[in-house]
């Protein structure tokens, strides 16, 4: 029995070793910074801004901000993926938003902006570009969007919380990461590994603003389940556009993904 005992010891061994590596690593698994991906443009007529805000720890953040050509516009702000440079996404503004100004401003790590990223830092972040957002002279600050994508929900819906938005547009959102990934390490003791739980579903309850749910119900990534239990869980008046056949990542390119966001931004913004 000798033999036995020793296997179950080297089977707990590895078992420790695994979850120490996993919770040492876990940056390295939920995050994915981009470098800057050239340099950014604005849609045709347009304008843009190149951003640098200093965040309160002295941080430098960078991004854009474009806009169409009308007066004081409603603006949305863009919060992106894990593995997102989201000034390569100012071009597509118009397609996406219509005749409204959009905020792109790399997390920490990401692109041209200082720092690690992290949760805490993250929203904390986010709250201060709404803020810098609304005292703009030239946007309207009464008509706030916020748009999330995948990892960007969990700091969307934080932000939500915390600020008067006038809604929130939500691509491929999780109700946790700690949910997510649970199910990817079911053997795991994620619960108590995981630094950066971004739990969306904890606080969706409290926000009361519309939102937009869109999802792909061929998602492999962030199973559609995750989306809409979160959707369940909502506060307030829920839209939610299911795209049959699209994943995680092609999810924009169906053609009616575009119609929607810029469909649900008309009726409440």
């Amino acid at each position: 029995m000798a033999w036995l005992q020793s296997l179950l010891v080297a089977g707990l061994i590895a078992y420790a070793v695994v979850a120490a590596l996993v919770w040492f690593a876990q940056e390295r698994l939920l995050f994915y910074p981009q470098p800057v991906q050239g340099r950014p443009t604005a849609p045709p007529g347009w304008t843009l801004e190149e951003i640098k805000l200093t965040a309160r720890d002295g941080t430098v953040l960078a991004g854009v901000l474009v806009k169409p050509p009308v007066e004081r516009p409603p603006v949305v702000i863009y919060f992106g993926g894990n593995a997102e440079e989201v000034t390569a996404f100012a071009p597509l503004a118009a397609q996406v938003y219509g005749d409204r100004a959009a905020v792109f401003v790399n997390y920490r790590g990401y692109g041209a902006s200082g720092g690690s990223p992290g949760e805490k830092a993250m929203v904390a972040d986010g709250l201060e570009i709404y803020d810098w957002t609304a005292k703009r002279p030239d946007l309207d600050g009464a008509r706030i969007a916020i748009h999330g994508r995948s990892l960007g929900t969990g700091v969307s819906v934080q932000v939500a919380a915390a600020k008067p938005a006038k809604c929130l547009v939500l691509t491929s959102p999780f109700d946790s990461a700690r949910a997510v990934a649970q199910r990817v390490y079911p053997w795991l003791p994620v619960a108590w590994l995981i630094r950066h739980p971004f739990d969306s579903a904890a606080i969706a309850a409290r926000v009361k603003m519309p939102v937009l749910v869109l999802m792909g119900d061929a998602d492999d990534v962030v199973p559609m389940a995750h989306s809409q239990r979160l959707a369940d869980a909502w506060g307030g008046p829920v839209e939610r556009a299911v795209y049959a056949g699209f994943g995680h990542n092609d999810i924009g390119a169906n053609p009616k993904y575009d119609e929607a966001i810029k469909g649900f931004l008309s009726r409440v913004l």
